[in-house]
């Protein structure tokens, strides 16, 4: 019977344990449509020419540069100078791109996108029926969007007793 009161009394005088709790929940939803994007590079205009024995009898090349258009070419004769002799003739032209208008964005988009000679274009985005929702029980809802989309949805829980 000692040992039962002895117990008791131990099991009573112990204070009680004080703990503090905090608990959080953070919901959040991200929704992305990307951009359309281009990166051009214009392409200068040469002409080179090359031989030997070749004589040239109506002079041709490059023409003038007006802005807006590209240079042009016309085209030149040329002849061997000792008949029979042996000869070497490279002639080479490459048309540069034209001046491009101005590209402008409407509504969002750029309507018309420059083409040169290096282009890389990247499409934009398509909404679609791209969307997220978070209920007040914290239920996540994301629907899918057209291409270049994306949705993301997080829910953080957090528990912590000190």
């Amino acid at each position: 019977m000692k040992r039962f009161a002895f117990l008791a009394i131990t099991l009573f005088s112990v204070s009680a344990a004080h703990a503090d709790m905090t608990h959080k929940i953070q919901s959040s939803v991200q929704l992305q449509v990307d951009g359309a994007g281009s990166i051009s590079e214009r392409i200068g205009s040469s002409y080179a020419l090359s031989g030997s024995n070749i004589t040239l009898d109506t002079a041709g090349g490059l023409g003038s540069l007006t802005p807006g258009s590209s240079v042009g070419y016309t085209a030149a004769d040329y002849s061997v100078t000792t008949a029979g002799d042996a000869f070497t003739f490279t002639e080479s032209f490459l048309e540069g791109d034209a001046t491009p208008s101005a590209t402008s964005v409407s509504a969002g988009v750029v309507p018309s996108l420059p083409i040169l000679g290096q282009t890389t274009t990247t499409s934009g985005g398509n909404a679609g029926s791209l969307a997220g929702t978070i209920a007040s029980d914290h239920v996540l809802t994301l629907t899918a969007g057209g291409a270049g989309t994306s949705a993301i949805g997080q829910i953080v829980t957090e528990l912590s007793i000190d």
